[in-house]
Order: structure tokens, then sequence, then C-alpha cells
């Protein structure tokens, strides 16, 4: 029945997800917390450290400030999928699923670097489709690396995903050194600019640098997983695993430019993956980053999946679990 209704498109549908955005960030607006002591944090990229002086550090502008940025990438997950026409349908379900998601760590539903970040990397994969059967030189890849970098300025772990620009150019491009060259060019572009202001205004440019390094690979403060995260993280890890496996074994069937656009979302997932096991620093943040792909995922499995009561089930017990986790945390 969940699904059902969330599978349309039309505006009572659009109402229904502001109720969900509104219930799963409730928790944020009535339990007033402090930030977890990470370092991006305590020592924030520069552009994430600008946008908390100029809410002067406010619980509730923060909270307001990130329920508006979740709801810029509900919209732009949605234009994604209705630009590209990726997955077989034209539906709401991956601003849903997108929003759900973000309801499993309730210490990370107020203000964080990665919330926008997020916008910028979502921002540079549609760049990067757009360069698809693109003319001549596809000035895209150079646009796609300016965004994800300028997005790291925010959560310096997005910086790892510039991979996907020069994986975008693998895969949609015929091998062009040039674009290769600019893409780069593009990734250094934003540093190249700080390091230009910190020296005009006289900062010591070793400071960012080092805060830099920080970011990257000082490792977080540990994360206590409650006992229900656990469980539904595990349904989510099954149940994202199976859409994956559904996924590949229809590749073949689908248009050439929506198994590029789903090659390039298992590439980001692969990324976010390898980024949170393997760097110190990465944390359960990055799942304002892994959800992007995570969502598209699902939303293919809901909607092409011939059994409807199964999926009707999945999607209802997803839903359950992230409303007991948002329960229990306003204990």
């Amino acid at each position: 029945m969940l699904l059902r209704i969330f599978k349309g498109t039309g505006p009572g549908v659009i109402f229904l997800i502001i109720i969900i955005l509104i219930t799963i960030w409730i928790s944020a607006i009535l339990n007033q917390r402090l930030h977890p002591r990470f370092i991006y944090e305590t020592d924030p990229m520069p552009l994430y450290g600008l946008m908390k002086l100029l809410i002067h550090n406010s619980h509730n502008l923060g909270v307001i400030l990130s329920f508006l940025m979740v709801s810029l990438m509900a919209f732009l997950m949605i234009n994604f999928n209705t630009t590209v026409f990726f997955i077989n349908e034209r539906t709401f379900l991956p601003a849903v699923i997108y929003i759900m998601f973000g309801g499993f760590f309730p210490d990370h539903q107020l203000l964080n670097p990665v919330l926008p970040a997020s916008i910028f990397l979502i921002l540079a994969i549609m760049r990067i489709m757009d360069g698809y059967h693109k003319t001549g030189t596809a000035y895209n890849f150079f646009d796609a690396g300016i965004l994800i970098s300028t997005g790291s300025l925010f959560y310096a772990n997005l910086i790892w995903f510039g991979l996907l620009v020069i994986i975008g150019i693998a895969s949609l491009r015929t091998g062009n050194l040039k674009e290769i060259i600019i893409s780069i060019l593009g990734l250094l572009t934003p540093y190249l600019i700080t390091f230009s202001l910190y020296y005009v205004i006289g900062k010591d440019v070793g400071i960012l640098i080092k805060l830099l390094g920080d970011n990257l690979f000082t490792r977080a403060t540990y994360y206590p997983f409650p006992r229900l995260t656990i469980v539904a993280l595990i349904f989510s890890s099954a149940l994202i695993l199976f859409s994956i496996i559904q996924l590949l074994k229809h590749m073949n069937t689908k248009k050439i430019k929506s198994r590029k656009t789903f090659s390039l979302m298992i590439w980001s997932f692969l990324i976010s993956i390898i980024v949170y096991f393997a760097l110190p620093s990465a944390s359960v943040e990055i799942v304002w980053l892994t959800s992007i792909s995570v969502s598209y995922f699902l939303t293919h499995y809901f909607v092409s999946v011939k059994k409807k009561l199964v999926p009707e089930i999945l999607f209802s017990l997803l839903f359950v679990f992230i409303l007991l986790i948002q329960i229990w945390y306003l204990r």
C-alpha cells in the first residue's frame, strides 16, 4: 500500500513527501543535540567553516538549513531521473528513499558538511552524464571536476569522488586525453583559488594544507550503533545488495545511456563504501553520499519487479525501521 502510493507522481504524493520529511526531521527540531566531535566539526574545511560562521553556530538555523538542503536534494534526485529517464518510470520514489535513509542516524540530522557536499556530488553526476554523445571536447567534465572539488571544501572526503569524472570519461567518451586533462584542472581549480585567497589575505597556506590532511586522515570519533540501528542496517544492506543483483541481471536490456548512468551510480556506491571502510576519517555521515546511488538502485527494484506483494512488504519494513529509530531517539 505504501509503495503503491509513493510510486505515483500526483500532487498528493508531493504533499506526502513533505509530511515524511517533516516526520523524519521532527526529532532534530524537538531534541536539540550537540554536534558529534568529528574532525569536520572541530576543524572544519573552509566553506563549511564559513557556513557555520554565517549562521553563528545556531542549532535552530542549522536544522532549518539542513532541512532545506535535503529538500533540494530530493528535487534534484527526481529531476535527474526525469531528465535522463534511466529508470523505466517517472516517479518520486528516489526522493522518498533518500529522505528515509537520512533518518538512520538522527545524530547527523543537523547541519553537517556532507549535506552541501551531496548537492555538489549529484550536480557533478548530472554534468558527467550531460557529456554523453556530445560532439567535440566535452567541457562538462571540467564542470564536474569543479563541482566535486568545491564540495570537498565542505567535506574533504568528497575529493575521492573525483574518480567518477575519470570513470565517466572512460565510459562515455573515446579516450580523449584533452578531456582527462581539463577534468583534472577542474578538480584543482577550487583549491588553487582557495590557496590564492589565503595568500592574498595573509593567512598561512600551511594551515590549509594541514586542515585538508587532518580532515582526510584523522581517525573519526567512534559511533555507537544502537541495536535497533544495527538490525535496520542489516535489513537495508541485504535489500540494497538484492536490488543491485537484480539491476545487474537486467542491465543488458536497458538503453545504452541508462546502462551508462547506472554504471556510474554503481561506481559512486563503491567509492563511498571504500572510503567508509578504508579511511579513518570517514564515519556514518557518508550515508548522505551513499544514499544517492542506493535510492536509485532501490527505486529501480521497486518499480520493475513483477511480484507486487514482496516489494510492498520490504518497503513498508524499511519505513517502519526508520520510524522506530526516530521514535527511539526521541525517548
